[in-house]
């Protein structure tokens, strides 16, 4: 490990308030040279506030910043870079009406080192020319890393950049990220993935509620100390992978068969039953971003059909979808809130389309439904004012809150748990869990194939646009899942 004798960056008492919510106490963070430090905490706990801070998006209170020996008074986004550092961070900082080009050039990066590290990370044949607004989310994080890398940081900020990604891009960043710091320079890695964490990082910083309340090296078994610091010792217990098999049997609430959309989704089948949670599992680009827009009504298939309770259905609209009862929560939060709203306008938007009825506004049934929502997903309601005041939690909580106040009947979950704390990762899966008691059917894609032993009763697995294997969650070890989504196995579509 490098001499961390005088640390590259360090920040001491820093504190932040946003109206009645104190996001930051007292916080504090020292990253040496050459060091990967991981910024842990449980959603809520102030990790993005610091690092918006750290890179002059937001002032602080309280506190003070030294960088490379000197204090630091980091105005905005532009001076910070000339101090260092560069973030990237939980969402692209992307114009999407602009090339990747023109973003490229507004940055005042060059082309040469981007082309360089956007082909390391594992996108070689990316279009410079390519609008933003055209490519995935998982492309527009590359792109958003290889554009800081190009710049040659000091110290490189990495909010949740994994979170987005399929494993194959995700063992890119960690090489690279580890290789960042063997030449010297210093990484704050943000992530709830212990393995990320223990792969790749030199020692973890933890934060709870807004403060620092540890700093530790990591070694083998330090997971558990680190969770008993973020949530206080009080750790939820897990979602038991020992669930008994659902029998599938009888008219599935959602047939999909021979389903083609563009050119990455060819030929997918499959059957999701009434209170069963199928899980889609899929590395990046095949086909799953095209196939949840589909059932979702903002893609049209050219071939195939769509069977909802037995009935064929075309859907040109996402309210075609949404009358049919599919109802998407996106992997993208900006997509699906009213940043500038407030908690229980966003989750009322669906209850309040029978306007259009012009009946009469039962605001008490209403607001019993939403409240409902509210403590079912236990959403923290402190900064209601706006939805954007919120964790991505939090934020993540909400789009699935509207979608229970209006009543589940097929629900869409593309990566829920992107960028969430363990704590609340445990709350979508009970809940999960528990909408499919209640009768509902869910199709839940995952960037984690953990995920699918802890909430998924079958798994999907699509390679090349089409399934290669439907796996009982029992056998959905991450070697099995993995072996099918590089196309090494095939079976035909239970």
């Amino acid at each position: 490990m490098p001499d961390t004798a005088e640390p590259v960056l360090d920040a001491t008492g820093v504190a932040k308030r946003f109206g009645a919510v104190q996001a930051l106490k007292n916080a504090s963070l020292q990253v040496g040279r050459g060091q990967v430090v991981a910024l842990m905490g449980a959603n809520g706990a102030g990790k993005s506030t610091f690092v918006k801070i750290l890179t002059g998006v937001l002032k602080p209170d309280a506190g003070h910043v030294r960088i490379k020996g000197r204090d630091s008074t980091v105005a905005n986004p532009a001076g910070a870079r000339k101090w260092g550092l560069v973030p990237v961070y939980q969402e692209p900082s992307l114009i999407p009406d602009l090339s990747v080009a023109d973003n490229l050039r507004l940055g005042d990066t060059a082309m040469e080192p981007f082309r360089h590290w956007v082909s390391e990370l594992g996108l070689p044949t990316l279009d410079p020319e390519a609008m933003i607004r055209s490519l995935p989310l998982a492309s527009l994080r590359i792109v958003d890393l290889a554009r800081a890398l190009a710049i040659q940081p000091d110290v490189l900020l990495l909010d949740e950049l994994t979170a987005a990604l399929p494993t194959d891009l995700v063992e890119r960043v960690l090489k690279v990220v580890r290789a960042q710091a063997d030449a010297g320079r210093s990484v704050i890695y943000i992530s709830h993935r212990f393995t990320e964490i223990a792969a790749i990082c030199d020692r973890a910083t933890v934060l709870r509620d807004g403060l620092t309340v540890g700093d530790l090296p990591i070694e083998p078994g330090i997971e558990e100390r680190i969770v008993e610091m973020m949530l206080g010792g009080t750790v939820a217990a897990a979602v038991s992978e020992d669930r008994p098999v659902k029998p599938v049997t009888g008219i599935p609430r959602l047939r999909v068969k021979g389903l083609k959309t563009g050119t990455r989704l060819t030929d997918v089948s499959f059957d999701l039953y009434q209170g069963e949670v199928l899980g889609v599992v899929a590395l990046e680009g095949q086909g799953q971003d095209e196939l949840f827009d589909t059932l979702a009504g903002n893609r049209k298939a050219s071939a195939g059909t769509v069977e909802v309770d037995g009935t064929a259905r075309s859907f040109s609209h996402p309210a075609d979808a949404i009358s049919a009862g599919l109802t998407l929560v996106p992997g993208d939060r900006a997509h699906a809130l009213f940043m500038s709203r407030s908690v229980r306008e966003n989750i009322a938007v669906p209850l309040l389309a029978r306007l259009r009825n012009w009946g009469a506004i039962r605001m008490g049934d209403e607001a019993a439904k939403v409240n409902a929502a509210i403590e079912t997903l236990q959403i923290d309601t402190r900064a209601q004012g706006e939805v954007r005041r919120l964790s991505g939690g939090n934020q993540q909580k909400v789009t699935i809150a509207r979608w229970i106040a209006k009543g589940v009947r097929t629900l869409l979950l593309f990566d829920p748990t992107r960028g969430i704390d363990i704590r609340t990762k445990r709350q979508i899966y009970a809940l999960v869990r528990d909408l499919a008691g209640q009768g509902a059917a869910v199709l839940f894609y995952t960037s984690e194939l953990a995920e699918i032993r802890l909430a998924c009763d079958r798994a999907v697995v699509i390679f090349n646009g089409r399934v290669m294997d439907v796996i009982d969650a029992k056998d959905a070890d991450e070697a099995t899942l993995m072996r099918a989504a590089y196309g090494l196995t095939e079976k035909a579509p239970a």
